[in-house]
């Protein structure tokens, strides 16, 4: 009560930080008339002026009002969009390095435009982060007419990009791209041997829409660069087939943590079948070292069947598993579960497993998005996460008002005993709204509760639309298509949808359909009718009541929620909100309806009766703010474990650009190669001893072996006066001369190039076996709290000297690699040249077949008839014969990753 007194006085935090911006809206506003006077060509050498203000020491700051009025100037022209003063405001919080918290509706898109210009002109580019690769392309597009008229270069980034063009988008001023794109990219530049290989120029200022999705839901999972590993498939089908025998006994399903673990009696049977099918050795129990892969795949294969549910967790998709975000409801196409848990549900589902995968690179979100120097964020829910967003990223929360009050009514939640009394009030609920044309939203947690919900409207004779991972191609025609007069949409979570919900359809999506229906007609004469049309529509649905959203169930995070409630009552609109739930839902049977079913059995509840009270709302409000706690801590857990990994990744990255950036690296490698001369001395002639204790045979073994170099160890030792120093010194004089003549034989420069290549891929060879070494360490070093030693601290320690092994064994490596290497004599450098010539022949045979069979298909009659025998065979990587005629600068088709002119395509 007193806190409610001291807000109405003094304000909330939120309210002073929104109160600091309205001098600044107000100077960006009095500046308009003069920028509205400028002509297109005088918005363009603005721009020119701010750079060069900012080349003399200027700071954004000083600028940002002229540049906001730029800005604004140029999107009412390019896009006939002013903005509002709170787009205005959200745009100074992006460029302060905060998240700006606005509502659905409220033209996020266009308020990145202004923080992202002003950064821009500093010269070190902008990245614009959105969750999907149709928003990032959409967006580009929409907003690079803005960019444009300001004299700036806007491109997009996407998958399987060829390499020059995904060049030119990072070297754009502002550039658009999805997370996981840009997570990968930086990945696939730390493993590039070349500068010029190196997309990403800078790390400065981000800015990540629907920001709570991608740095709070998905900071979990981590990008990952992986390679294939053994084939196992065979045990993961012979395990899987155990499985279903298991009994509720043999296991405990923990849902609060999604844990599965067996029972003492579970152990007892598994090892008895696993004797008895020859999966485990006789007189070998679970508990045995060498029991560690088949209890790995029993372990794996009980999680496959008891937590992952189909059409909830993943679906199968053409033969192949493909998992569901469960906070946006989509498909994550490409993306694999670790540890072999997508091998597992691969056997389970009973199709062709693919090999597990060995970690080649790998980064988590919240260490890739912690590299930009300043970061901004947008979304409409954001405030429940505060306390995450400032500890792990340093990000504040400012709620941006509307633009308009908002006019949603949100009633509070209506709970019912079962879920069979739940659908059924659903139903009739969507019936009374359907009947007066109000439109519908019907959100639901999963794809198969949304599709058992589509079933029983169909049966109540209710037409609609259903949203989920498997309409996921209509996405935007449907989302579009929402606020109809009478339409019923069922969606699974709306997080990042990108197309708005407004009253009476769509307009921009209805004018696309009438202009290809009708392409006779011009084009402008179809958009007056349609705006007319939509401007009865859009009245009918406000008298109706506007978007009804209907949530058939309570999320674990009250962001996703707030979300789907969002989607009504944008820009002022009427709207209504409603959640309707049951005793029998996720978040109420796992955590703890017991109590409840008691007390409204007490009350006498009828059959189809609800209960309604602002208390249960806060209830339920405070079981998912425990829930979002324990999430919490689990991410910040999982953090402390990777800043490990990251402090690590960091310094080999770094480590590989110094290499890639150095012109001679003759110094470093000659000062590992007399650091490993100092180590065999010690090693075989040992400090404080005499010569005829010294394994001189062993030094000149590891001698020919490690240095290339052939020395007389054995006659050093029986001169007198000969110690260790002197060894090692004559070592060193002896491999030098080696590694002179090699660079005499091979040229200065050649010998330089070798140098880098052996030092890049031993460092890469080593990081990754490294990686592995850290995921079993990981696995394994949870058990150290049952000795009271904690966990993290162990990891840390021994990940520590770990790093140092691979440092002390980059060393040795790199030594050997390089005394290996050796001049082609003349008959090896002929065998090549004659190898290269053939392949060649044959690429001009193929080019010729292919020209020969085009000129054929080309003379063929127009009537359809059948192709020659010599008609082009079709694509095989393998075949040079079926490659056709690929640019000297498209990739090679063998699939090498090189430019073809590099590979099969090089000159002899």
């Amino acid at each position: 009560m007193l806190g409610k007194i001291a807000r109405k006085v003094f304000g909330t935090p939120n309210d002073r930080k929104i109160k600091t911006t309205r001098p600044l809206v107000e100077k960006i506003n009095a500046l308009e008339p003069e920028f509205e006077k400028l002509d297109d060509a005088g918005l363009i050498a603005k721009t020119e002026e701010f750079k060069e203000r900012v080349a003399k020491g200027e700071s954004l700051d000083q600028i940002l009002p002229e540049a906001f009025a730029n800005c604004r100037e140029a999107a009412k022209r390019a896009l006939g969009l002013r903005a509002f003063d709170v787009q205005l405001m959200g745009g100074i919080f992006l460029h302060q390095g905060n998240i700006s918290e606005m509502k659905t509706g409220e033209g996020k898109t266009l308020v990145a435009t202004f923080p992202a210009y002003l950064n821009a002109l500093t010269g070190r580019g902008v990245h614009i982060v959105t969750v999907n690769d149709y928003l990032a392309t959409r967006d580009a597009e929409w907003m690079s007419k803005v960019y444009t008229a300001l004299g700036m270069t806007c491109g997009t980034v996407y998958p399987r990009q060829p390499e020059e063009e995904k060049a030119q988008a990072y070297a754009c001023d502002i550039t658009y791209a999805t997370n996981n794109e840009l997570g990968f990219d930086y990945l696939r530049d730390n493993m590039k041997s070349e500068l010029d290989q190196i997309h990403q120029r800078d790390h400065y200022y981000a800015i990540v829409d629907e920001v709570d999705s991608i740095l709070i839901d998905e900071a979990r999972t981590p990008l990952i660069i992986s390679g294939p590993s053994e084939d196992r498939s065979e045990l993961y089908i012979s395990v899987d087939k155990l499985i279903p025998e298991l009994v509720e006994e043999h296991y405990e399903v923990d849902e609060k943590t999604r844990n599965v673990t067996f029972t003492d009696e579970g152990n007892e049977y598994l090892e008895e079948h696993l004797h008895a099918r020859g999966l485990l050795p006789e007189g070998q129990t679970l508990y045995d070292p060498e029991s560690t892969t088949v209890v790995h795949h029993v372990n794996q294969a009980i999680r496959a069947h008891k937590l992952f549910q189909k059409d909830k967790d993943y679906i199968v998709r053409d033969g192949e598993v493909v998992l569901i975000d469960e906070f946006t409801g989509r498909m994550m196409a490409g993306r694999r579960l670790s540890d072999g848990l997508h091998q597992a549900i691969e056997a389970k589902e009973g199709l062709e497993i693919k090999p597990e995968n060995v970690t080649l690179a790998s980064v988590t979100f919240q260490n890739y998005f912690r590299l930009y120097d300043k970061l901004g964020g947008m979304t409409g829910t954001a405030l429940t996460e505060a306390d995450e967003f400032m500890e792990i990223y340093g990000l504040g929360v400012v709620e941006v008002p509307t633009n308009r009050p908002i006019a949603r009514i949100d009633d509070d939640d209506k709970v019912f005993r079962t879920a069979r009394e739940k659908y059924a009030a659903i139903v009739e609920e969507i019936g009374e709204a359907h009947k007066k044309g109000q439109p519908v939203l019907v959100g639901t947690t999963s794809i198969d509760k949304s599709e058992m919900l589509s079933s029983l409207l169909q049966q109540a004779g209710l037409p609609h639309n259903v949203l989920n991972a498997r309409q996921h191609e209509q996405e935007a025609q449907i989302v579009a298509d929402a606020g109809k007069l009478g339409a019923v949409t069922i969606a699974t979570n709306m997080a990042g949808r990108g197309t708005d919900i407004k009253l009476g359809g769509n307009v921009e999506f209805k004018v696309m359909e009438a202009i290809a229906a009708n392409p006779e007609r011009h084009p402008d004469e179809i958009r007056a009718d349609i705006e007319q049309a939509h401007a009865a529509d859009e009245g009918a649905v406000k008298e109706a009541g506007g978007l009804f959203v209907l949530a058939t169930e309570r999320h674990e995070s009250r962001r996703i929620d707030n979300q789907l409630r969002g989607r009504s009552g944008r820009q002022g609109d009427p709207g209504r909100s409603s959640f309707y739930l049951s005793l029998e839902d996720d978040l109420m049977r796992i955590f703890g309806s017991d109590r409840l079913d008691n007390v409204l059995g007490k009350l006498g509840m009828k059959e189809g009766e609800a209960i309604v009270h602002p208390w249960v709302n806060k209830s339920l409000e405070r079981a998912q703010a425990k829930v979002e706690g324990r999430n919490f801590d689990i991410r910040k857990q999982l953090l402390k474990f990777d800043d490990v990994q990251n402090d690590q990744r960091k310094v080999i990255f770094a480590q590989r650009r110094e290499i890639m950036e150095a012109k001679d690296l003759s110094e470093i490698v000659t000062d590992m190669r007399h650091d490993i001369i100092d180590e065999l001395v010690d090693t075989y002639c040992p400090p404080k001893t005499y010569a005829d204790q010294w394994n001189s045979q062993g030094l000149y073994a590891a001698c020919i072996e490690k240095l290339g170099v052939d020395a007389p160890v054995m006659a050093w030792s029986e001169e007198d006066g000969v110690d260790q120093d002197v060894v090692a010194e004559r070592l060193r004089e002896a491999s030098d001369k080696v590694m002179a003549e090699k660079q005499e034989a091979f040229g200065p420069e050649t010998m330089r190039s070798i140098e880098k290549q052996v030092l890049l891929q031993t460092i890469d060879k080593k990081w990754r076996e490294h990686l592995l070494t850290l995921e079993h360490l990981r696995s394994v070093v949870g058990f150290r709290g049952y000795a009271q030693r904690d966990p993290l601290n162990e990891y840390k320690t021994e990940a520590f000297q770990l790093f140092q092994n691979l440092l002390e064994g980059l060393r040795e490596t790199v030594t050997e690699q390089l005394a290996q290497v050796r001049p082609m004599s003349d008959e090896e450098r002929q065998k090549m040249m004659q190898e290269l010539r053939q392949q060649q022949e044959a690429m001009q045979r193929a080019l010729k077949a292919r020209a020969d069979a085009a000129s054929a298909q080309a003379a063929l009659p127009e009537d359809g008839a059948s192709a020659p025998d010599g008609a082009a065979p079709a694509f095989d990587e393998t075949d040079p014969a079926t490659w056709g005629n690929p640019g000297r600068n498209d990739p090679c088709p063998c699939g090498s990753g090189k430019k073809f002119k590099h590979c099969h395509g090089s000159l002899t």
